[in-house]
């Protein structure tokens, strides 16, 4: 049975709160119903960003049916697509619990497999379904438009679901005495840091950094739409800044954390995976450029 340890005494600043207060991953229970602040967060998360979708949606004319369609497909294989990922990760520990594989309210969805699941759902969902207002454009322009209007979603899910990790107290950074800091558990803290109190709050700055990327991305797509500039390499840029600017938040943040995951060539697995979505994401801009080089080339 794990004994809950209160936080050592600290001055009062406006982060007071992360310094004081130590957070329990259950947020309420009634008999042998327990409801867990992660799972709210995330619910929480969702709703909110499908509100903001079927928002811009209707800017675009897509027809709402269709964005709900896609966002409960989204949800669910996005769900799954983190899931596995995390559990490839980790495959050694889930080999020796594999009952741990469902309880997904502790914690484990990796956003990179999550992102892999929604590009399936996205082409998939296109592919097979025809979308009302979208019939003259090709499959990557609607593929594209809808990705454009998701990770918006996306980015404003992210930051608040991050909160969840707050009250599961995981996925904090190195020690620290920075004023952004909070205290973790002894139950919760690695065996080397267990003489720590003080960490980084990675979870506040990935939710920061998400809000931030939220923000940026409605505001290219208020620009687009009030200039009438709402084709497809508008939404290109939108998805490509997502991919770019998160990936960059994510690689610069794994500097700080500590909780495990894989290495490769000296860098954290979802550093390595950040780095291919920006390559990627560079290469396709640097491809459409060119290509619509050529074509105005040989139409002169």
């Amino acid at each position: 049975m794990r004994v809950r340890v209160s936080p050592p005494a600290h001055s009062f600043t406006m982060f007071n709160f992360l310094h004081i207060f130590n957070p329990s991953p259950i947020m309420f229970s009634f008999g042998v119903l327990r409801i867990y602040w992660y799972g709210f967060f995330i619910v929480l998360g969702v709703f909110l960003a499908l509100l903001m979708v079927v928002f811009l949606a209707k800017k675009y004319k897509i027809n709402k049916d269709d964005i709900l369609d896609l966002s409960f497909y989204l949800f669910i294989f996005g769900i799954i697509g983190a899931r596995i990922y995390d559990i490839f990760l980790e495959w050694r520990y889930y080999l020796q619990h594999p009952i741990d594989t469902f309880k997904i309210w502790e914690g484990g969805l990796a956003i990179h497999g999550g992102i892999l699941a929604g590009i399936l759902v996205i082409y998939f969902f296109i592919k097979y379904k025809k979308i009302k207002n979208l019939g003259e454009q090709n499959l990557l322009e609607k593929f594209f438009l809808l990705s454009s209007l998701v990770v918006v979603g996306v980015s404003l899910g992210q930051a608040i679901g991050r909160w969840g990790n707050y009250f599961n107290q995981e996925l904090f950074g190195r020690p620290t005495n920075n004023f952004l800091k909070m205290y973790i558990d002894p139950n919760n803290r690695p065996l080397e840091y267990l003489s720590e109190s003080w960490f980084h709050p990675t979870f506040l700055y990935e939710s920061i950094g998400c809000l931030i990327i939220f923000f940026i991305l409605v505001g290219c797509h208020w620009y687009f739409l009030k200039k009438k500039k709402n084709g497809f390499k508008s939404t290109v840029l939108i998805v490509s800044l997502y991919l770019v600017l998160y990936s960059v938040l994510r690689f610069s943040l794994e500097f700080v954390r500590i909780d495990f995951a894989p290495t490769f060539i000296g860098l954290r697995w979802p550093q390595v995976m950040s780095l291919i979505l920006i390559l990627i994401t560079i290469w396709f801009n640097i491809k459409i450029y060119f290509e619509d080089k050529l074509k105005y080339i040989n139409k002169k």
